[in-house]
C-alpha cells in the first residue's frame, strides 16, 4: 500500500486570531467585517499569503485562536486548499496578548516566518507581491517588514512604529519600539514581518512591551497605505 506525502512548508505565516477585539465594538469578530460583498478584512489581510501560494510556495498558515473565535475558525475553511492550515489554541500559559500568541504558533513554524495580523489590510497597489519581496529581503538582512510612512503621533502610539532611513535607494529599520508612549523621533509603522528561520525566536520581542525590538537593522518595503480595522468604522 503506497502512503502519499504532504510536501513540508517552504514558509509559515502566524495568523493571530485570539484578540477580542474590544475597540471594534461589533457583535462579530473584527477581522471577519464585511469589505464588499463576499470580502471581509480577513480576506483582504490574507491577500500577500495568497500571492505566496500563487508563487508554488507551499504555505503552511499557523492560526492562533480561542474559544471564541470558532467563527474565524470556520470562515478559514476557504482556503482549505490554498495553504497547510494549523490551528493552535493561544497558550494560556504565555502573556495573553499578541506576543503570547506569537509564542504559542512558533513551535509549529517550519522555514522562514512571516507575521501577519488579521485586521491589517495593505491597501497599495501592486502590493499583493510585497511578501514574496520581504521574506527574499530576509535573505539578505535576516529581517524585513511592510511599512508605511506616518507622521501623526496618535496613530504611531497604537502602531508597531519605526524610524526608517533611506541610503542608496535602500530603506532599512533605524529604530522599533511596539505602540510608543513617545512616538517623536519614528517616521512609520510595520504591516508584516518577515524573519529568517534561525532568527524567528526572537519575533514575540517585536511586539512584547520593554522588549529590545530585533527589527533595528531590518529592510523596510515602503507601501502607501496600510489601514488598522481596529473599529467598526476602520
Amino acid at each position: 500500500m503506497q502512503s502519499s506525502s504532504v510536501p513540508g512548508p517552504d514558509v509559515s505565516v502566524i495568523l493571530p486570531c485570539a484578540g477580542f477585539g474590544t475597540r471594534f465594538g461589533a457583535p462579530y469578530s473584527k477581522e471577519l467585517h464585511c469589505l464588499a460583498p463576499g470580502v471581509t478584512v480577513l480576506d483582504r489581510s490574507l491577500e500577500a499569503v495568497v500571492e505566496l501560494a500563487k508563487s508554488g510556495l507551499h504555505v503552511r498558515l499557523v492560526v492562533v485562536f480561542g474559544t471564541h473565535k470558532l467563527d474565524t475558525v470556520s470562515y478559514l475553511a476557504r482556503y482549505a486548499e490554498t495553504f497547510q492550515m494549523v490551528f493552535v489554541y493561544q497558550d494560556e500559559s504565555f502573556e495573553p496578548g499578541l506576543d503570547g500568541a506569537i509564542r504559542s504558533a512558533l513551535p509549529m513554524t517550519h522555514g522562514p516566518v512571516a507575521l501577519v495580523l488579521p485586521d491589517i489590510v495593505i491597501t497599495s497597489a501592486g502590493s499583493t507581491g510585497g511578501l514574496l519581496a520581504a521574506l527574499r529581503q530576509t535573505e539578505v538582512a535576516g529581517w524585513s517588514v511592510i511599512a508605511a510612512e506616518e507622521r501623526d503621533p496618535d496613530t504611531l502610539r497604537q502602531m508597531g512604529a519605526l524610524a526608517v532611513v533611506e541610503r542608496g535607494g535602500v530603506a532599512t529599520v533605524e529604530a522599533a519600539t511596539d505602540k510608543p508612549a513617545d512616538p517623536s523621533g519614528f517616521n512609520a509603522f510595520w504591516g508584516m514581518v518577515a524573519v529568517t528561520a534561525e532568527e524567528a525566536h526572537r519575533l514575540p520581542d517585536v511586539v512584547s512591551e520593554g522588549a529590545d525590538s530585533p527589527l533595528a537593522g531590518a529592510v523596510a518595503l515602503m507601501v502607501e497605505r496600510i489601514v488598522n480595522y481596529n473599529t467598526a468604522a476602520g
